[in-house]
């Protein structure tokens, strides 16, 4: 089978090309070789969390994969065919599972089967989507083309132990619809959490009266939570509900890291999305570039392009025929995404 080449340096240079490259891999037929895997990070090459995003989308595509070890700096990877079922795909550490969701997503929306799938490892970690994110503002988007799912929580699993374990059944459509949102409307609800597990009481108590000072919303809004995990973590998750859209803007905690700073590094990154008025965030702008060229496609409005979206485009258009505009509106900073 002739390959197609991907540098894996080109653009940020990180993980979302080996993740789309793969991904889009199984989905089309087209083999692919990747050089120079995550050349543009301080530890190039394959991580635990990358090797499990390859061997659970080799795993539903009956893929042939040379190259998948740790630090290896070139993959390739030769796909079959696509098999909808029950999975478990486990990254045996804290590696974000959100990340390994949404490398085999697009392999599932094409079964027209339903599945089950159940992750294991990390489900909130720094610069990764978190689950509250998925279930909250990812997962709903795609629930307007039709895709039917139903999702829930076991165990947290905080970096660095991870441990923990969530689990979605899907349920494909016969058919998608195409997508469009320019504007998010009304601001309807905001709800704000503060998540924590084997630390003090006193540090989410401290993380909600910061927030309650300096926002302005109520107390009813704003709620603390203990939960269930392995290791210690804290994390402060703001969903804000509007007509057409939700956001989720997340700040996790860490060792050193006072629990007012946690609480209003949440706060600051929500109202930085506030006064954006777009409807679809920075990352969500990113993150639903795969579903949708799988699917029907569709029209977005976001704000200015982050380079992970930038070159997610690339990879796109290198793999797939996909049409895929990106234009400035005459809004300053707006941006209209169209695909397909």
């Amino acid at each position: 089978m002739e390959f197609l080449e991907i540098d894996g340096s080109q653009g940020e240079g990180g993980g979302q090309v080996l993740r789309t490259s793969i991904s889009l891999s199984a989905c089309t037929g087209q083999a692919v070789k990747i050089i120079n895997i995550r050349s543009g990070r301080k530890k190039p090459g394959l991580m635990r969390q990358h090797l499990c995003c390859v061997n659970s989308a080799a795993e539903v595509c009956k893929a042939k994969v040379k190259g998948a070890s740790l630090g290896s700096k070139m993959l390739e990877f030769i796909p079959s065919n696509i098999s909808a079922g029950n999975y478990h795909f486990s990254i045996g550490g804290a590696g974000s599972t959100c990340l390994v969701f949404q490398t085999v997503l697009p392999l599932f929306l094409l079964t027209k089967k339903p599945s089950t799938l159940t992750f294991t490892g990390g489900t909130h970690n720094p610069m990764a989507p978190s689950y509250d994110f998925l279930k909250n503002a990812f997962l709903p988007i795609l629930a307007k083309i039709g895709l039917n799912y139903n999702i829930s929580i076991d165990q947290y699993g905080f970096f660095p132990v991870g441990g923990g374990s969530w689990r979605i059944d899907i349920s494909p459509p016969k058919s998608y619809k195409k997508f469009k949102i320019e504007t998010r409307g009304d601001l309807l609800k905001i709800e704000a959490k503060c998540i924590s597990s084997g630390i003090p009481g006193h540090v989410t108590q401290r993380e909600k009266r910061a927030l309650l000072t300096h926002s302005g919303w109520s107390k009813s809004s704003i709620t603390t939570e203990n939960v269930s995990a392995i290791g210690t973590g804290n994390i402060v998750s703001i969903l804000a509900h509007y007509e057409n859209t939700s956001e989720v803007v997340d700040s996790i905690g860490s060792v050193g890291v006072r629990a007012e700073k946690v609480a209003l590094n949440a706060l600051k990154n929500f109202e930085k999305y506030q006064s954006s008025k777009v409807p679809i965030g920075e990352y969500l702008a990113d993150q639903l570039l795969l579903p949708l060229v799988v699917t029907e496609g569709g029209t977005y409005v976001t704000g200015k392009l982050s380079e992970h979206t930038k070159t997610n485009v690339d990879v796109i258009k290198q793999i797939t025929n996909s049409k895929i505009k990106l234009e400035q509106s005459e809004l300053n900073n707006q941006w209209m995404v169209c695909i397909g």
